[in-house]
Order: C-alpha cells, then structure tokens, then sequence
C-alpha cells in the first residue's frame, strides 16, 4: 500500500513548525519529496547487494518474517512490471513509449507460427552482437535469439519514439518483445486549492500518493526534513535528522 502524501506533508509541516522554524510551500515540499523518494528508492540495489553477500556466507537470518533480502524484495514489488514494447520500422528497433525504465530483466521474444517460440533473450553488448550474427557456427535463432541496447537517433515524423528513448534491436527480430523491468516511481505531488485567507487547503483529487511501501513513511519524513532544514538554513533539524537516519539504517545492516 502507498504512503499518503498529505501525511508525510503534514508531520512534516508539524515537526518544523513545532517550534516555529521556519515554513515549507506546497512547490517546495513537492521538489524535496521527490527527491527523497528517488533517494530510498535507490538505496535498494546497494542493501539488497549487501544482504545477498550474508546469504551467501550463511550469516543472515532467514526465518518468515526476519528475513532481510525478502523485506528488500518486497519493496520493490510496486515497480515490477512486465512491459510489451513496440517495434519502430524507421529505427529497426523495440521500445516503449513513455520511458521510465531503470533496470532490464528478463526478455523475452515472442516468434508466432507453429511452434511458437517464447524465447529467453541474451543481452549482449553491441560489439559481441555483430560478431554473433555474422557467424554461422554462433548464429541466434529463434530459440536462442541475442540483443543489444542503443538509443534513438533518428526522431523523425515516422518514428514511434522520441529522441534519446531506450531502443533494444533482436536477432532474428521478433513478433513481439516483453520485457521484465524495474521501473521508476512516479514523482508525488501534494496538490492544494486556495483558501479565503491565502491558506493551502489539500485536495486529494489533484494529489498523487508516494509509491513506496507503508513501511518507509518514517524514512520519507526524515529524509524530507533533512532537506527542510538546507532550505530554511537550520542545522539542527540536518544534524536531528541524519542522527535518525543512521540509526535505522545501522538497525537494518546489523
């Protein structure tokens, strides 16, 4: 379940304004929520790698509910998708329209015809590629298809995706292309109306929810107010809140 954004705003104006240090608009907090959601967002690759090196040596705990490298897993969830991309004729590749992709996993190419072929598709790099499909002892065929990514660079009217998007080229080139993705979240935003005395009043309809699990709403205040207090120029609530954070995170790598 996402965390709600006019909670985090809330105990954040509440934290801040508790002793009257200073105060954060709407567009601020908007700004510094996105950036501390990319922040912990991020933070998962690193920690996951971590607790996978305990796996490996035996030293993590792995019992149903106290089990590190699932509670990472389990964050990421949200943003596992399976994604069909669609094939651009002017720039003889796969892609996908809009573009928020961080990380490639598995792809699969589809050949239609009997038999279909759904084929798990090795990733190479563009060098490896051209040496592969010109050998007729290493040739890719549909069972064992190979691809490589590049970028668009030939955005014209006929072209399906913008300039710079993420373009995959497979040999022998598929029916269709899906693939497993991690992909980024979407920016929060606390959207607000305006009151009879200048107030911010929330509105939930023009709103959008962070996107990371329940569990990381404390991180999101504190790293939130980490923020805050570069912008009003307070060095207790930085030095308040990065105490906090290494606490927890220590907790967590222990």
């Amino acid at each position: 379940m996402a965390v709600n954004v006019n909670s985090v705003y809330q105990t954040v104006l509440y934290i801040i304004n508790k002793e009257q240090r200073g105060y954060i608009t709407p567009a601020e907090f908007n700004s510094l929520a996105a950036r501390a959601q990319s922040e912990i967002f991020m933070s998962y690759f690193p920690d996951g790698n971590q607790v996978n090196r305990l796996n490996q040596s035996n030293k993590q705990n792995d019992t149903e509910f106290f089990d590190m490298f699932k509670d990472i897993s389990y964050k990421l969830f949200p943003f596992e998708n399976s994604l069909a991309f669609s094939y651009d004729s002017a720039n003889l590749g796969w892609g996908i329209v809009p573009e928020n992709i961080y990380k490639l996993g598995e792809i699969i190419s589809t050949y239609t015809g009997q038999p279909q072929y759904d084929s798990i598709t090795q990733l190479t790099s563009k060098k490896d590629y051209e040496k592969i499909i010109r050998s007729k002892l290493t040739a890719p065929t549909k069972q064992n298809p190979i691809c490589f990514t590049t970028n668009v660079n030939n955005a014209s009217l006929t072209t399906l995706l913008p300039q710079g998007s993420l373009l995959i080229k497979v040999f022998p080139n598929p029916n269709q292309l899906n693939i497993n993705c991690i992909t980024l979240p979407k920016p929060p935003r606390w959207s607000f109306s305006t009151g009879p005395q200048g107030q911010y009043i929330y509105s939930g309809g023009g709103s959008i929810n962070f996107e990371l699990v329940n569990s990381e709403q404390v991180n999101l205040v504190t790293s939130i107010l980490k923020y805050c207090g570069i912008i009003i120029n307070d060095p207790t609530i930085i030095q308040t809140a990065e105490q906090e954070s290494r606490a927890a995170e220590a907790n967590l790598k222990s």
